[in-house]
């Protein structure tokens, strides 16, 4: 299991990780979502030890990050948002050496090397230059480096990221293959990652876990609230402050609009129907309503009022 508590990590006075407190499970695959610059790689790296945190612990079946960061490494695969390839070497030289820098013995690196081409379906590819293939199967390449030395905990930073819809249906298909085996923590922003591979979800933003739970778990807390999204032409500020106003209103939450002058706003209401209030207030103050519904929220919803800066 791995244990991160209270994990903070400042650059100068500015904190990319703020009081990070999560578990992973044994044989669970957790997704770590978040917009870009949220916080994720940087917990990446202090997982897997490529740097320490400036306060708080990260413990691996109770091994210090810190203290026993060679031990550690040797229970964790790596695949960073930046795969580590070398393009010049054939894809079975890279691993040969992956195999060698793991201190895989010399005995069993030839069978070590089969099973990662197995399983991460690059028997066609091995003796072809890494900068011939395509970037699907330099994520396949990247995935048997992290995996060559058969690590009980996988860690993925944005697997995903810059592939075509083809090859993320690859990639996805192949983590959860690897998932039912082992202990995965996978790092992204995009949502259908973490529905189609994950069976549980921490989200971050702006450094500080801002929820966390199943998807069910985090749809379940949204179920019971009445959510009215509109967009509105007018003053931010003033609308935003008349609408906060009003008792049965329990949180307004502005996402992206449409230009300089046209906001939108996720209006919670405790009471009533929140469609009438959001009209009422929308005539008596001469805002213009360009778009109003109401809907249950999914996890979109739910990651979209959680992220969305203030």
């Amino acid at each position: 299991m791995i244990s991160v508590q209270n994990l903070t990590k400042k650059y100068n006075e500015n904190k990319a990780l703020d009081s990070v407190n999560f578990e992973v499970r044994d044989g669970e695959v957790l997704g770590f979502l978040g917009p870009n610059g949220a916080g994720k790689s940087t917990a990446m790296k202090i997982i897997t030890g490529f740097i320490a945190p400036t306060k708080g612990t990260v413990k691996v079946d109770d091994l210090d990050v810190v203290d026993n960061s060679f031990k550690i490494r040797e229970k964790i695969g790596y695949l960073p948002e930046t795969n580590p390839l070398y393009g010049d070497m054939k894809v079975h030289e890279y691993l040969k050496f992956v195999a060698a820098a793991r201190q895989i013995p010399k005995s069993e690196r030839k069978d070590a090397i089969k099973r990662m081409v197995d399983v991460c379906g690059l028997s066609s590819m091995v003796h072809k230059t890494i900068d011939e293939l395509s970037k699907g199967y330099r994520q396949r390449v990247g995935l048997a480096q992290a995996m060559i030395h058969d690590p009980d905990i996988l860690v993925m930073d944005e697997p995903t990221s810059g592939l075509d819809p083809n090859q993320i249906v690859e990639i996805r298909d192949l983590i959860k293959k690897i998932g039912e085996k082992k202990t995965v923590i996978l790092s992204t922003h995009i949502l259908p990652e973490v529905t189609a591979t994950c069976s549980r979800v921490v989200i971050i933003n702006n450094g500080k876990i801002v929820a966390q739970g199943t998807s069910d778990e985090l749809t379940a807390d949204a179920q019971g609230k009445e959510v009215i999204y509109i967009k509105v032409r007018g003053d931010r500020g003033v609308i935003r402050q008349t609408l906060n106003e009003y008792h049965q209103v329990k949180d307004v939450k502005e996402y992206a609009g449409e230009g300089k002058d046209i906001h939108a706003f996720a209006v919670e209401v405790a009471e009533g129907d929140g469609r009438e209030l959001v009209f009422k207030s929308a005539v008596s103050n001469n805002w213009t309503l360009l778009e109003m519904y109401r809907k249950q929220e999914n996890l979109e919803d739910v990651f979209h009022r959680l992220t969305t800066k203030e």
